[in-house]
Parts: C-alpha cells; structure tokens; sequence
C-alpha cells in the first residue's frame, strides 16, 4: 500500500450551513451551531493526520449582505465559542491566527480573538487560521497598500507574498470545498495559484473525518507539476 501524502497545509471552505438546516426543517443558525462543532472535529483529525496548518473560511467580506440577525448570531456564536473553548484549543495544542480586515468587527469580538491568538501563541501541533471579513482580493489591494506604505519599489513575488495574510508560511497543498459548489469564492487567491482542489456535495455540517480521509487519500494519488514536465 502506498504511503499516504498528507497536505502541509489545507485550506477549507465551509458552505451549506444554511441549507442542511433548512433541509432538516430548521432555522438557519442551527446549521452554523453545528458547523462550528464540526469545524473542532475537523480540527482535530488534521492534528490526528500530522497536517500542519489548517486555513478555514468563518466569514467573508460578502457576508456581510446577509440578513443582519444572521451576521449577528454568527458573531455571538464565535464569541461564545472562542471563550468557552480557549482551554481545549490549547490542550489540543492549537494555535489560532486570525486573517481579514478585522477593522469592521465588534469590538468585544476584536478584543476575544486578540487575546485568543495571544494564548495560543505557544500551541505547536497545528496552526489554525480562521478567515474572518475576508476576501482574497480585498488581502491582495492591503498588501499593495503595505507595500507602499513601507515604501518598497522592487516586488518580486517572496517579498509580496509576504505581506499577504498567510505570509509566512506555506501555501495551501489542498482546498476542499462542501456544498457543491464549484468555485473558490474570492477566497485566498493569491495562495490558491497551484493549490489541489476537491469538491463534495455534502454540506459542512454532514462532513466527516472518513469524508476528510477520502479528501487526503484524493490528493495523495495526484501528481503535482507545479508547471514542470515530470515522468511518466
């Protein structure tokens, strides 16, 4: 049997909340109540499976054109949770970075997510990255504007790349996307240029650690060219 190529880094976006809810006749939110208790399951089996970083998408810039009780209660529902599951996140050895613009949150949020990447600091066994008002465009023209201030002239793509959300570390070896869908939804753009994609029809709140297995054991047979010619 062949050894199983785990990804450095997997980026995930976390769709369907909303419409497994309404699929079982209930409110929208109940899907996101069970989202987050899957995101933690997830969380630990990239732990169990030696993957180093994990990137997941909380709430994009476009978000924001949802009802507002909904944004609301998403907004309460990661307050409550960042608070209540501080310990476990460190016991499990979890430390949590947050990327997006940050500036347009509750303050109160704010303040939780500042002491919760201060508190996790020192976790090593994954790193987490929770994308939270953002969009992969919006990272880019920050970057640009970074780059400016700073006053650099000669770019290359290291030095740019460094300035983006994810700088500093690897980009993502594979996104997977639930739902359906078919797309990546302005959603680390820049990182995702030779990224692996896979995509599933089960929303996020009927995704699995077999169902992430099968994702990893997808990526482990694809050969990554990265623009090279490899042989056959």
């Amino acid at each position: 049997m062949e050894e199983l190529k785990v990804p450095v880094h997997l980026a995930i976006i976390m769709d369907g909340n909303g419409r497994w809810a309404k699929r079982q006749g209930m409110p929208r939110v109940m899907g996101h109540y069970r989202g987050v208790e899957v995101a933690e399951e997830i969380t630990e089996a990239c732990i169990e499976l030696g993957i180093e970083y994990l990137t997941l998408f909380a709430f994009s810039t476009e978000n924001w054109t949802r009802p507002r009780e909904e944004v609301e209660t998403l907004f309460e529902l990661m307050k409550t949770y960042f608070k209540e599951k501080r310990e476990r996140l460190i016991e499990l050895g979890v430390r949590v970075k947050f990327i997006g613009r940050k500036g347009r949150l509750p303050s109160d949020l704010r303040k939780i997510m500042s002491d919760l990447e201060r508190e996790t600091e020192r976790c090593g066994e994954i790193q987490v990255n929770l994308a939270i008002d953002y969009g992969g465009r919006d990272d880019i023209v920050r970057a640009v504007k970074k780059a400016i201030s700073l006053g650099i002239e000669d770019v290359s793509e290291e030095s740019f790349a460094s300035l983006l959300d994810l700088g500093g570390i690897p980009d993502p070896d594979l996104m997977i996307r639930t739902a359906g869908e078919r797309r990546i939804s302005n959603f680390v753009l820049w990182n995702l240029a030779y990224t692996e994609l896979y995509f599933t029809d089960l929303c996020w709140p009927e995704f699995t650690r077999e169902e992430l297995l099968r994702a990893v054991e997808d990526f482990s047979k694809r050969k990554r060219k990265f623009g090279r010619v490899l042989d056959e």
